[in-house]
């Protein structure tokens, strides 16, 4: 497990690759690797140590119910009770998730924010499939997306499901082309949210 934490964040930390070979494939291929959903393992320890392993994996945190501290390395996930550690918190800042991962949040019951920031691999299928989940309907009540490049008015929209969503803030998003539709979107389902927009 160690060995695997420390192998990952070297080489998220590389920009270039010292052999030759297209490095924007190999860092999709290797990304994909990380977010592959391991259903065997949700089922052994759990959907929120599943979802901390997954995120941090990837570069993002975690904070947990009860704790001020966000859990940022792999290597030093908590131990204990399965059910100890239920996840209130993801900051995806500089991740690496993608749709194939979200599978991993379908099990999360706790989950209150969001943050997606400079998430290369963010997508309106992510944010879709983020609003699908009947469980992240209920529990999460703020969400900021922020320099996603690959999101759209479609992705944004799909998060009028999460029903009791009190707080989102959409910055640098050049996907987004109408953005008074969006506004009118959430101002007839979620007439409670406060919608903040930093959009050019």
């Amino acid at each position: 497990m160690m060995l695997f934490g420390t192998i990952s964040q070297r080489l998220c930390g590389l920009q270039k690759l010292p052999w030759s070979c297209d490095s924007r494939h190999f860092w999709g291929w290797l990304n994909a690797v990380f977010n592959k959903v391991d259903h065997e393992r949700i089922r052994d320890v759990g959907p929120d140590r599943a979802a901390s392993e997954w995120l941090l994996r990837c570069g993002a945190m975690v904070r947990y119910q009860g704790q001020e501290r966000w859990q940022k390395d792999y290597n030093h996930l908590p131990t204990g009770p399965l059910d100890k550690y239920k996840i209130q918190a993801i900051d995806a800042t500089d991740s690496c998730i993608m749709n194939i991962g979200f599978d991993h949040m379908e099990g999360l019951q706790h989950v209150e924010k969001i943050r997606l920031c400079k998430c290369h691999y963010i997508e309106d299928a992510c944010l879709e499939r983020l609003s699908q989940l009947e469980n992240l309907q209920k529990s999460v009540l703020e969400m900021e997306i922020i320099s996603c490049g690959n999101v759209t008015d479609k992705g944004v929209a799909a998060l009028h499901h999460l029903r009791n969503l009190k707080y989102l803030l959409l910055s640098d998003l050049p996907g987004i082309r109408e953005k008074e539709n969006l506004v009118q979107v959430f101002k007839t389902t979620l007439p409670s949210l406060e919608l903040k927009l930093d959009l050019k």
